[in-house]
């Protein structure tokens, strides 16, 4: 039964064999017929049958090839080597001669073919890498996208002459698909993706590379029908991370650029605005005056009128410090360093502050004496009084609003705190962004806390917010800058 098995097994391959030895072994029985009329010796017929299993390696595989050497041998000892027509040989020599001739034989054989295979190797890889080199050109020539598209696939599925092909995006989670496939490609493409390791699939034809860069999974790509898996599937998979990582940094080039520009209108627009409402502002302020010259006033109108001049002053105030940020946002500051009391600004600042907000408890600390710094006065007080605008709108009625003033071996620290609702976790690293609101946002432009950092690292400070919340609840922002002898030590370590 086994043995019955076996040459089921084997009967396709003995018939392919046979077929290809057949040419073989028809010459070598031509060349036997003329060489016997002809009456050759043994060295001559070995030689022209050589030449017969030359050619036979030359033209077909190395087993017909072994086929056609055997049956020379056997013509050569049946009819060339006493005794005649037996397959036996009485001269040691020539059976010597006959084993020569066999050994020969086959390593000719062997060496041929190993040629033959070496070359068709050299093609085959050859025309792989024309194949995956028009595939590169093709690529390059698509106009990069901001996102993947079935135009970008199509390319994979011609050049590898595949059924289908899906591609699968893992930074946009989009999912394409090109040629036909009944065997489920796009969701066996997108779970070897999801589990980060590549698949094959040789009952339904179907491999699946995970794409990677710097050291992470950026994709998937599938192919269904693919001829030479083993070979063709990775240096594929190799052009496609290529394509997917040559998109995902157009779309962050593009996103980048898109943000730049929207901002820089931002603060075109907040300029603009700034600067016109100079001209109604002072009409207005001139116009309050004027009814104090007209003639004497009622009590009510009286106060009708401080009201509109004390707000129009207010108003052109907020607006002369929207301007300062709006240019201070898209230029360099350029600090001009004098000695500044620190004490002397914060507490000009806690008395405007308290003026303006009334309906805030507005306390001012000291941790030591009066401290002098390297600082533009202007842009000092511009910080400062940031950093109290923001405690006094992100606080509620009748909160306290603490400022202290520390004095630290080389520079001086001022502390801001207000209690109420704390800044969340995800959003304490990007509160000093350009634009960026609260959580619960406050009327303002968005870009106090950006220059009030600008200023503070232009005057090789920092600006940060501390981790430590106050007791109940609010946010600590601490801003410091350097004293004189700071200054210069950081100037000539610098230096």
């Amino acid at each position: 039964m086994v043995i019955l098995l076996g040459l089921a097994i084997l009967r396709p391959w003995l018939r392919r064999l046979a077929k290809r030895a057949m040419l073989g072994s028809l010459v070598v029985a031509l060349l036997t017929v003329i060489c016997f009329r002809l009456h050759l010796n043994l060295a001559t017929a070995s030689l022209i049958y050589l030449l017969a299993v030359v050619m036979q390696s030359l033209a077909a595989d190395f087993a017909s090839s072994v086929v056609v050497a055997f049956g020379a041998f056997l013509c050569l000892d049946y009819f060339f080597v006493p005794p005649l027509f037996a397959f036996t040989v009485a001269d040691p020599f020539d059976l010597l001669a006959l084993v020569s001739f066999l050994t020969t034989a086959l390593v000719i054989t062997h060496f041929a073919s190993k040629a033959r295979r070496e070359a068709r190797s050299s093609e085959f890889h050859r025309r792989r890498l024309d194949t995956h080199y028009r595939l590169a050109q093709q690529l390059l020539a698509i106009e990069p996208e901001i996102s993947l598209s079935k135009k970008s696939l199509e390319p994979f599925r011609v050049v590898s002459d595949a059924k289908a092909t899906c591609l699968y995006d893992g930074g946009t989670g989009e999912l394409h698909l090109v040629g036909y496939s009944p065997s489920g490609l796009a969701d066996k493409t997108h779970e070897a993706y999801i589990r980060g390791h590549d698949a094959e699939d040789a009952a339904s034809a179907i491999s699946i590379r995970c794409l990677r860069a710097a050291g992470r999974t950026i994709g998937a790509i599938g192919f269904e029908g693919l001829a030479n898996p083993e070979s063709e599937a990775g240096a594929l998979a190799a052009l496609a991370a290529t394509l997917l990582e040559r998109t995902r940094s157009f779309r962050s080039a593009s996103l980048a650029a898109a943000a730049a520009q929207a901002e820089g209108y931002r603060s075109a627009i907040l300029d603009a605005l700034a600067h016109e409402f100079k001209n109604p502002l002072a009409t207005i302020l001139a116009a309050a005056g004027g009814l104090y010259e007209a003639g004497p006033l009622r009590p009510e109108q009286q106060e009708l009128a401080g009201l509109v001049e004390s707000e129009a002053a207010r108003l052109g105030r907020l607006t002369s410090k929207l301007l300062r940020l709006a240019r201070l946002d898209h230029e360099e500051v350029k600090p001009k360093m004098e000695l500044v009391d620190m004490m002397a600004v914060v507490e000009r600042t806690v008395e405007q502050y308290s003026r303006q907000s009334t309906d805030r408890q507005v306390f001012l600390r000291y941790k030591s004496g009066p401290a002098q710094v390297a600082a533009d006065p202007e842009l000092l007080r511009l910080a400062v009084g940031q950093l109290m605008d923001n405690a006094c709108k992100y606080s509620g009625p009748n909160s306290p609003v603490t400022l202290s003033v520390e004095t630290l071996p080389h520079s001086v620290a001022v502390r801001v705190s207000n209690s109420g609702t704390s800044i969340p976790t995800h959003e304490q690293a990007r509160i000093f962004e350009r634009f960026r609101r609260g959580a619960t946002p406050q009327p303002g432009s968005g870009l106090g806390l950006y220059v009030a950092r600008k200023i503070a690292v232009a005057h090789g400070g920092s600006l940060d917010l501390e981790t430590n919340e106050p007791a109940g609840g609010g946010a600590t922002f601490r801003l410091t800058i350097p004293t004189a002898k700071g200054q210069l030590d950081h100037v000539a370590t610098r230096a």
